[in-house]
């Protein structure tokens, strides 16, 4: 099949039309769909028509493209949606106490505290806290049954000095008795004071300085 070239004056509207269209939307829309199929029809070669199959096959294309692009901007809308109620759900944790994934946290008050989880009984568990510059400043040895532990911390170092105020870091190393990994998690903890959403993801601001992801909390307590 040949289809023979569109007149100027044809060629010349689809253009007008086609940089308004480009200026009010990034996408053709079924209007767009069907002037493209009637410029085809009424330009192609009398002595070598469209064939009807193929015809066809393009109507569905379109149509298919048209319900596709109507699917995006439907999922589009449902994930904007479901981020707003996120963000109003998250107001609920205001004033409350939550635990969520982490090993970072602040040393306040001269304490500072983390939770641990330990996948199954180990033969000894060390734990190790780090400054912000990444030196280690203190290491004990921890709870090596299954299990969750908490873990608290004065801010003083194994030679006996105080540590000032800023964030820490706590990694958990659990060995059994054949010396293989058992594997470990962290958290922390504190009460909510904020909601931030302006980069598109949920995050709540803690008590202690820290910012956590909304889908990293793990519990909530009054």
């Amino acid at each position: 099949m040949s289809v023979s070239a569109v007149s100027s004056s044809t060629a010349s509207t689809s253009t007008t039309s086609t940089s308004s269209a480009t200026s009010s939307t990034t996408a053709l829309d079924s209007t767009d769909f069907l002037s493209l199929l009637v410029d085809e029809l009424e330009n192609q070669d009398p002595l070598d028509p469209t064939d009807s199959n193929q015809f066809m096959s393009q109507m569905m294309s379109y149509a298919n493209y048209s319900e596709q692009s109507s699917i995006d901007s439907n999922l589009s809308s449902l994930v904007s949606s479901f981020s707003s109620m996120l963000s109003s759900n998250a107001l609920g944790y205001l004033g409350h106490t939550v635990d969520a994934t982490g090993s970072t946290t602040a040393l306040s008050d001269g304490s500072a505290s983390w939770g641990y989880t330990v996948g199954s009984n180990a033969s000894s568990v060390t734990l190790t806290v780090k400054d912000s510059s990444g030196n280690v400043v203190y290491s004990t040895t921890g709870d090596a049954t299954a299990g969750s532990h908490t873990f608290s911390w004065d801010g003083t170092t194994a030679s006996g000095s105080k540590l000032s105020s800023g964030n820490y870091t706590l990694s958990v190393a659990a060995t059994d008795a054949s010396g293989n990994a058992v594997t470990t998690s962290t958290t922390i903890s504190g009460t909510v004071t904020g909601i931030d959403s302006s980069s598109g993801t949920t995050m709540i601001e803690l008590s202690n300085g820290q910012t956590v992801a909304l889908s990293s909390i793990t519990a909530v307590t009054s």
